[in-house]
């Protein structure tokens, strides 16, 4: 038998580097049908080797885990597989810039007759890397510079410096990354951050200096991430004309919070999705160890997706949460939820409902939302099979409430308050699918009860993020 270049398991590309010596073409075999049918399927094979080449910093049992299940395939179709899976992890630890696989007979006095070589051929990535790109946010966009330091102890760390900046928010950062050896999906993070926001619909001002630690776990189908958070926060007004009320909220304060997030996603995008759900639980307790600010937060995210007749989808989402003090130190307005804008309920200016004082938004400490939407095809399908297929027509229904509570009055009194002066709203429009980065919406909106105090977008809207209620 001769060499077989299995670079992944969908057909080859046209041009590319090549896997023979000396740019020579790689030697095939030519075989009837059915005797490569017979080959492929049914002759057993030993993996005997598997070799490196182009290894430098990188350590040898960190690589032995993401291999492993090479040395278990029975018969070529297999090694091709578990080939291809072998290089999708290796390229996932992130410290390759190129992973090519070569699959040939054995060579050797050892030979086996059905005995097979893996040749894995890697690119590490150079010591110091930089990176230039933009973000998209939730109705924001900022422009990001980063310096990298992929595989520092030859395991798959990283140490990233980065810096953002943007429409709202400037902030940089130190982070030192750690995947556990054949379980990257098992990882811990140490970060360094100073993060200056603006929030015009508060006229407010925050900096945020801390340190925070995560350790990111899956268990069976869900991922969670346990945080702990010290952040030194300054409160400031953005403009003279503030209300007393932000007034009275600035200063300094010590947050030290831990956390806990779950996520299952078994969504096909994260974008715009076709089909599947996302169910996201939340939790952070502050004031326990350490810091000026006392609370219990809770809050959720729960989207649906099913795919309908004629490329149609039918999308239904509901958020909600709630924000419990602990003591007699009222709540911070950095703490509270805020609803309204594009990206949630829509027809509302962002984050413009719920209290509010001499036009500044305050927040509230619980509130829900929920959202029905349906996503077709552009009418007649201009397009289609190609940049057309980005857009989507999109009519929706969003509905929604922001309060304070009394906790005292019990749990039939927050649901009743909760279900008072409920905002809502209907339209329609267009929504562009930009990859996986971002999507964008420009929506005609009717907003429907409103209250006293909140500001509105009658008519056209338009909204850029990647979460969307």
């Amino acid at each position: 038998m001769g060499t077989v270049h299995a670079r992944s398991l969908e057909p080859l590309p046209a041009s590319g580097p090549d896997f023979g010596a000396l740019g020579e073409e790689p030697e095939l075999v030519e075989v009837e049908p059915e005797a490569k049918q017979e080959i492929l399927e049914n002759k057993d094979v030993v993996v005997q080797h598997v070799h490196f080449d182009g290894l430098g910093r990188t350590k040898d049992d960190i690589i032995m885990y993401e291999i492993a299940d090479v040395f278990k395939a029975k018969n070529l179709i297999d090694v091709m597989r578990k080939s291809h899976e072998a290089r999708e992890k290796l390229l996932r630890l992130g410290i390759f810039r190129q992973v090519e696989v070569l699959i040939d007979t054995c060579q050797g006095d050892d030979a086996l007759p059905n005995g097979l070589d893996v040749t894995f051929e890697v690119t590490e990535l150079r010591r110091l890397t930089g990176s230039y790109n933009t973000m998209v946010g939730n109705n924001e966009g900022s422009m990001v510079l980063g310096l990298k330091f992929p595989n520092l102890f030859g395991r798959a760390e990283k140490v990233t410096f980065q810096f953002s900046y943007g429409t709202k928010e400037t902030s940089y950062g130190l982070s030192f990354f750690k995947p556990q050896p054949g379980n990257f999906e098992r990882n811990f993070s140490v970060n360094l951050y100073k993060v200056t926001g603006q929030f015009p619909w508060s006229s407010l001002r925050e900096t945020d200096r801390g340190i925070s630690a995560e350790f990111n776990f899956p268990i069976w189908k869900t991922n969670h991430t346990l945080k702990w958070e010290g952040v030194w926060r300054e409160l400031g007004c953005l403009a003279r004309t503030a209300s007393f009320s932000v007034r009275e909220e600035s200063g300094h304060s010590l947050k030290s919070s831990v956390s806990h997030a779950m996520v299952i996603d078994s969504r096909n995008s994260s974008i715009l999705p076709k089909r599947g759900a996302l169910l996201k639980i939340n939790q952070e307790l502050a004031g326990y160890t350490g810091g000026d600010v006392s609370f219990l937060k809770e809050d959720f995210e729960f989207q649906l997706n099913k795919q309908l007749l004629w490329d149609s989808v039918f999308s239904a989402s509901l958020w909600g949460g709630m924000l419990v003090p602990i003591g007699d130190k009222p709540s911070s307005i950095a703490d509270r939820f805020y609803l309204g804008g594009p990206t949630s309920v829509r027809g509302f200016s962002m984050y413009s409902i719920g209290p509010q004082s001499d036009g500044d938004y305050l927040g509230g400490e619980a509130y829900w939302a929920g959202g029905l939407h349906l996503y077709t095809p552009l009418p007649f399908r201009p397009g289609q099979g190609g940049f057309g297929d980005l857009f989507r027509t999109h009519f929706f229904f969003n509905a929604g409430n922001l309060c304070n509570l009394n906790y005292g009055d019990g749990p039939k009194a927050h649901l009743q308050k909760l279900a008072e002066y409920i905002r809502w709203s209907y339209g329609a429009g267009i929504v562009l699918r930009l990859g996986n980065i971002a999507r964008l919406e420009l929506n005609y909106c009717f907003p429907m009860g409103v209250q006293l105090g909140d500001r509105i977008c009658d008519g056209v809207q338009f909204g850029a993020g990647i979460r969307f209620l």
